[in-house]
């Protein structure tokens, strides 16, 4: 696979804020990675909505997935050559399940001092029209930040159920059509959503934050893994990578870093920091 972007697909990403498809892994490593993510997410058997963020800090398989060549081959042609793993959700929509997303910027609770962040949304499973699959608006990214509203609504996958409080024109939403091994690259700003799940499959997805290192956390502490290049600034605590699955010592630290993400992710604001 050659994920080096082009010079056309770079500028395509800077002018609608979003790209796709990106092949980084193939049929088979895509469902070695489902596996162990559903083991991962679905430790008793029962399916969840959505796990808590980083999940790398506790699943061998998903530390090596974020850390993956072609994945990040991709993001350097838009973020540059030094980057780290800021966060990482998985996000599961059952066969008719009522789960979505609104639509929302990512940039909204994330506290980082730039709007510089891209999210690698690596399909496990298709993602398609019928189940769910993420929606953008084109050039989206070049708004404002704009206002959003918490609705805790229970069929949310989101954290605090937050949309866009202002009305967003869906005739001018693309869906990002993914199969499975492929991935979308969208900005921190882009307006998107996602349906729910009408068809009689499983939509499984990780959603990788990268950022550039010289990014920093306005709200307090916060951590983020070196995956590619050099940390000449040292603005986030290093993570440790993960030996064993649910090692007693990551749980430890896990419980410090969801600590953090807590106080950030529900900080009173509603803004994120202007561009540079």
């Amino acid at each position: 696979m050659v994920t080096t972007l082009n010079e056309d697909t770079i500028k395509r990403f800077w002018q609608e804020g979003c790209i796709f498809p990106i092949p980084v892994l193939s049929p088979e490593e895509a469902q070695t990675f489902r596996d162990a993510l559903l083991k991962f997410a679905r430790p008793d058997g029962t399916a969840k909505k959505a796990i808590p963020t980083k999940p790398y800090l506790l699943s061998t398989a998903l530390a090596e997935l974020v850390r993956n060549s072609n994945i990040l081959d991709a993001v350097e042609g838009v973020l540059g050559p030094d980057l780290l793993c800021w966060n990482a959700n998985v996000f599961i929509k059952e066969p008719s399940s009522a789960a979505r997303v609104t639509w929302h910027q990512d940039s909204t609770y994330y506290g980082l001092s730039e709007p510089d962040l891209v999210t690698a949304w690596v399909a496990l499973s298709d993602s398609n029209e019928t189940n769910g699959a993420m929606e953008f608006i084109p050039s989206s990214h070049t708004w404002e930040q704009l206002p959003h509203r918490d609705t805790f609504a229970a069929d949310n996958l989101l954290t605090r159920g937050q949309e866009i409080e202002v009305e967003v024109d869906e005739s001018l939403r693309k869906v990002i059509t993914l199969k499975a091994g492929e991935m979308s690259l969208h900005h921190t700003r882009v307006a998107h959503k996602s349906p729910p799940n009408t068809s009689s499959g499983w939509r499984i997805g990780l959603a990788i934050r990268y950022i550039p290192t010289r990014l920093s956390q306005t709200v307090g502490e916060d951590s983020a893994t070196l995956v590619r290049g050099v940390d000449r600034f040292g603005h986030f605590e290093p993570e440790p990578r993960p030996m064993a699955d649910f090692a007693p010592e990551m749980l430890e630290f896990y419980k410090k870093v969801m600590e953090r993400a807590t106080r950030i992710n529900y900080a009173e604001r509603r803004t994120a920091a202007p561009a540079a």
